[in-house]
C-alpha cells in the first residue's frame, strides 16, 4: 500500500517575483486557499497517511503556516470564530501527517529527493510537485489504481505543444496498455524539439520504487549542474524497471508562472460557483 508522499518545497519561486519575495509560492492563495492545501486534500484523498515536506531555510514560513497554535489560540479565545475554528482544527489535522526534512542548497529535484531516504518505509510512495495542479478528478488516487494493476511504477502524462517540449521530460512509448496507459522504454529531461522523442510529458505526479534512491546517490548532475529525477528514472528504465504512463483525467493547472497563478486562480473560482449553484438548485 502506498501510504507516504513527497512534496518538494524548497524551490525560490523566482518566476512569481515580487509576491514570493515575501510569501512562499506555495502558500499563495488560490480562491482564498493556498495552493499546498489542494495538494494535501489530493493526498488525503488518495489514502496517503504520511507527507513529507522538503524546504530550506529560506521557506521556513510554510512549517510556521502549520505550526502557529498559538495565534490561534489566541484569536479564538478572543473572537470565538467558527470560521477560525475550522481553520485551526483543518490545520491540526494536516499537522498530525507531516514531516520536515530540509535541501539548503538548490541541486535539483533528485537530490531533494534524496534527503528523505531514511523516511520512506515501504517499496513505493508518492510524489507531487507543487506547481502542477490537476483538479476535477484526483490524478494521484487513479495513479495508485494504475500501479496495483500494473504492479509498477507511475508517471502522470499530458500531450504538450511540440514547441514547448523542452519545458519537460518527455517520453518514448513502447506500447499501449489500454485507453489511458503505456508503457515507457525511455525519458527524456527538456530534449530540444529536433531530439524529442514525442510529445507526450511527465506532469507533476510520480509514483517511484524505494530502489531510486540507489539511482540519485551514485548519479552525477545533469543539465543545469542539477540532479534530475528524471535522468535516474531513464537509467532504471534501461535496467529493466518497468514504468507506466498514465494519461490523467483531470484539468492541468500551471501555478508555477505569473500568467498560469492568475488563470489557475479563475479556473477554480468558476468550480466554486457551479458547485454554489448546484448546492442552491438542490435546495
Amino acid at each position: 500500500m502506498i501510504k507516504q508522499a513527497i512534496i518538494p518545497l524548497a524551490g525560490l519561486g523566482t518566476r512569481l517575483l515580487p509576491l514570493t519575495s515575501v510569501i512562499p509560492k506555495e502558500l499563495l492563495p488560490i480562491n482564498g486557499k493556498p495552493g499546498l492545501e489542494y495538494i494535501l486534500d489530493e493526498c488525503i484523498d488518495s489514502g496517503i497517511t504520511e507527507v513529507i515536506f522538503i524546504i530550506s531555510k529560506k521557506k521556513e514560513n510554510i512549517k510556521k503556516y502549520f505550526y502557529n497554535d498559538a495565534f490561534y489560540k489566541k484569536m479564538i479565545k478572543k473572537k470565538k470564530d467558527k470560521r477560525l475554528i475550522n481553520e485551526y482544527k483543518k490545520l491540526l489535522k494536516y499537522k498530525k501527517m507531516i514531516k520536515f526534512v530540509y535541501q539548503n542548497s538548490p541541486k535539483g529535484t533528485g537530490d531533494a529527493l534524496l534527503k528523505c531516504h531514511n523516511l520512506i518505509k515501504s517499496n513505493f510512495f508518492l510524489m507531487l510537485l507543487p506547481d502542477d495542479l490537476i483538479i476535477k478528478k484526483n490524478c494521484s488516487k487513479s495513479m495508485i489504481g494504475v500501479h496495483k494493476k500494473y504492479k509498477s511504477s507511475v508517471m502522470a502524462s499530458m500531450k504538450v505543444n511540440k514547441n514547448s517540449v523542452n519545458r519537460w521530460g518527455i517520453y518514448s512509448i513502447s506500447k499501449n496498455l489500454d485507453q489511458y496507459n503505456f508503457s515507457i522504454s525511455d525519458v527524456v529531461e527538456k530534449p530540444t524539439i529536433k531530439k524529442a522523442p514525442s510529445n507526450n510529458a511527465v506532469i507533476g505526479r510520480y509514483i517511484l520504487p524505494r530502489e531510486i534512491f540507489k539511482i540519485l546517490n551514485n548519479q552525477g548532475k545533469g543539465k543545469g549542474g542539477e540532479i534530475h529525477i528524471t535522468d535516474a528514472i531513464k537509467k532504471m528504465i534501461d535496467g529493466g524497471s518497468k514504468f507506466v504512463g498514465h494519461k490523467f483525467s483531470g484539468k492541468y493547472l500551471d501555478c508555477g508562472t505569473m500568467n498560469g497563478y492568475i488563470k489557475s486562480t479563475l479556473e477554480i473560482s468558476k468550480l466554486w460557483k457551479f458547485a454554489w449553484l448546484e448546492q442552491d438548485m438542490s435546495v
